[in-house]
Formats: C-alpha cells, structure tokens, sequence
C-alpha cells in the first residue's frame, strides 16, 4: 500500500469578501458556474428536449423518450463508476486534482461541440432503429457526461485545499451558488433554439463551458508539496488494491462508510428527478417550454439562496444535522412534484427541490471534510463520487424500467417513477440517522 502522506497546506483564515474573492477560491468557484451550465443546459434542459422533440409525439413515445434520457444517464454513470475510486487513490497519491481536473473539463466541452454537428448529420443511415444522426448525438452525450462527472470528483476534492475548517462550509456555499448563477447565464442560449430546434444550444453551451472554466485552467495553481508520483512507478490500476484495503477498514472509518451509503439513496433521488424535471414538467403536468424555463429560473434562485443559508446553517449546527434538513425538503419536494395535478403544485415543488439540490451539495462535501482523515481524503472524495455514481445508473435504470414498462398507462407512468424516489430519500435517511453525532475518524 502506499505510503500516506500530511495533509495539505491550506491558506490562512480569510474573512467576508477576502475569502471569496481570493484567486483561488473565486477560480474554484467560477469553475462550478462553467460545469453548472453543462449540467443546467445538456444534461437537465436542451438534451432532453431534444430526444423528446425528435423521438416523442404522443404519450406513449413521451415515456419511451424519457427511457432513453434515463438510460444514457445511466450508462454515463457505469463509466464513471468503473474510474472513480481509483481518482481518489490517484489524488492521494500525487497530490494533484488540476492536472487532471483540466483534460478532462476540455474532453467534457469537446464532445458537447460533437454532440451539436453529429445532430445535423442527415446521411439517413439508422443504427439500432434510429437514425444516425440522433444515435451519434446520444453517444457523445454519454461520453461528455462521463469526462464532465469526472471532472467534478477532482472539482470537489479541491475544496480541502481552500481553507480550514471555518471557512469549508462558507467556501462550499459559494461555489454552489455561482453554479447555479452559472443556470441563469447558460438559459442565455434559449433564444437561439428558434422552432424548437432545442440542438442549436449545444455549441454555444460548450462554449460558455468554456469560458467560465479559463480561470481554473489559467490562474488556479496547484501546490506541489512532496508528493511523488507514485501512481506512475506502482500502476493507475495498482490502485483498486488501496481501496479494496480501505474497505476492509471498514470498521475504523465507519462513520464515513455509512454517509456513502446514505447518499447513495439521496443523490439516487436528486440525479433522477434533475434529468426527467423537463420532460416531466411538459409530458404530465402540461406546462410549455416557456412556462417551465421560468419555472427553473425560479428553483435556480432558489437554489442560490439555499446554497448560502446552507452554508452557515452547517457552520452552525454541524454538516450532520444540516443533511438530515436537506433530506426533509427533498421529500417534500418529491411528494408535492409527484402528486402535482396544477402548475401551482409543480411550482412549490420546484422551488422546494431548488433549495434541497444545491444544499445537499453544500452539507455532502463539507461532511465528508468532517469525516475523513487528511491522508485518505483524495480517496474518500473519489469513493463519495463512486457512491453518487452508482446511485445515478440505479435511479436511472429503475425510472427508465418503470416508464417503459407502463408505456401504456401513459403520463401514469411517470408519476409512478417519480414517486418511487420517495423510497429511495426514506432508506437514506434511516441509514444517515446511525452516523455517530462525534463526527471523528477511530
């Protein structure tokens, strides 16, 4: 195994507008708002009208598109599933996030660009029943999907370098919110899908990814310490050795091995219900693009507003109690969303899910800060997006299964899928609830 190494050096205690405005926090921040319009704009918006637009048309096809986005969600996942534990050991490794967080930001953005000239491909060959020109956008939707989520575990594992303890839940606060400021620049590009043609977003949205991640890329600077690369002389591989030791640990770091579960079932339920929102909101309670987009307008707000509070509500009464919150809105959310038969009750449960999404990521990573020893937190960040990942080919494979098997039932269908998450943020919250309130590593 590996030799551990010290923790890394973090920079003093900063105050109000001189902690976020730092080089490095407000790099690392403006790198959330860049990562935010891909997943506000491909992944929650422009990508599932799309299908929906070229494969819907009455409510039997609206299930069968909302299958494919869920499957291509889900198959995103496996990848970054297959990877992500050994991003962990990696880090922990050498010392480094950027150096990877950056290629694979560029590979996120570039097949984004392949997935707006593949939907213009009209060669009127067909792969597997559809035409090529559509089965070429889904393909390199699943693999920017798949560089953009691994990109996030290097994103995330940056915050312990940023400050102390203090300053993690404020730090993690601020980047939630300028992502989701990042969801209001990104709908800039609505406009230009004239007649629905939803795929005329796809280049410029790659290209405000583009932009906004510049200052990561160029301004961000690593610290080396003295870490070596030992990933190189031991084998990238090598690595599935250190994590398969780390969870015959299981007993040591129990605490943080029951939060991985946890979220599991929570992030099963948010990764869900943020892929199906639009195609839901339009297929079963009636609202048209325009009525919606303002509606995710009002949850971004929300959601930035929530990042925030979250942010000092954590600080106060601990990362634990703040997820716990988060988990109660998050149920409320689903329940008000799932038995909506108005736009008034698809409103509060937006504006309610707003809220729960962003704080979730707020409370998550400042309690696995908590959680994890200094010298495994590379790995257990990249086991916390292993966890997360899992649980996004689960929730996805188990919508996708429901609506296709109930085609016939029409807009039921979906109803019955989005309640089931309701399951899924209980089990969580029962497993979260035996985490020890001494949020100490044995």
């Amino acid at each position: 195994m590996a030799q551990t190494n010290p923790a890394p050096q973090v920079p003093p205690p900063a105050k109000g507008r001189k902690l976020f405005l730092s080089r490095p926090v407000l790099s690392w921040g403006l790198n959330d708002l860049a990562n935010t319009i891909f997943s506000s704009n491909i992944v929650t918006l422009f990508f599932p009208f799309y299908l929906t637009q070229v494969i819907g048309g009455d409510a039997r096809l609206d299930q069968v598109a909302s299958t494919f986005i869920t499957y291509s969600n889900a198959l995103s996942g496996l990848l970054i599933v297959l990877l992500s534990p050994l991003y962990g050991v990696w880090m922990d490794r050498t010392g480094r996030k950027k150096g990877a967080l950056v290629p694979f930001t560029l590979l996120a953005i570039a097949f984004t660009m392949l997935m707006a000239l593949a939907s213009s491909w009209g060669s009127g060959a067909y792969v597997l029943g559809m035409p090529a020109g559509i089965a070429s956008v889904l393909l390199c939707f699943v693999i920017a999907k798949f560089f953009f989520s691994s990109s996030v575990v290097f994103y995330d594992a940056m915050i312990s370098d940023l400050g102390g303890p203090k300053e993690i839940p404020l730090i993690s606060g601020f980047g939630v919110a300028l992502g989701y400021f990042g969801t209001l620049i990104g709908l800039a590009v609505y406009p230009l899908a004239s007649g629905q043609h939803y795929e005329q977003t796809f280049m410029p949205s790659a290209l405000l990814y583009l932009l906004f991640s510049l200052p990561i890329i160029l301004f961000y600077k690593e610290s080396s310490g003295e870490k070596k690369s030992a990933a190189v002389r031991t084998g990238f591989l090598s690595g599935y050795k250190e994590i398969i030791t780390t969870f015959k640990e299981m007993k040591k770091y129990r605490p943080i091995f029951l939060f991985m579960v946890a979220f599991f079932f929570f992030n099963d339920a948010l990764q869900t219900a943020i892929s199906v929102m639009a195609v839901y909101a339009k297929t079963v309670v009636g609202f048209t693009t325009d009525r919606f987009l303002i509606l995710y307008l009002a949850a971004t707000v929300s959601s930035i507003f929530g990042s925030f509070i979250f942010g000092y509500i954590t600080r106060r009464y601990g990362a634990k109690s703040a997820v716990t919150s988060v988990a109660v809105l998050l149920i409320a959310a689903i329940a008000l969303g799932t038995l909506a038969v108005n736009e008034t009750m698809f409103w509060a449960a937006g504006v309610i899910y707003g809220i729960s999404m962003g704080s979730m990521w707020v409370t998550s990573r400042t309690l696995i800060v908590e959680l994890s020893p200094p010298d495994k937190r590379g790995q257990f960040f990249g086991l916390f997006a292993f966890s997360g990942k899992v649980s996004s080919i689960a929730g996805p494979l188990l919508y996708g299964t429901l609506t296709y098997t109930l085609q016939d039932y029409g807009t039921l269908a979906s109803r019955i899928a989005l309640g089931s998450l309701l399951i899924m943020v209980i089990i969580g919250l029962f497993v979260h609830a035996r985490i020890p309130k001494e949020n100490k590593v044995a």
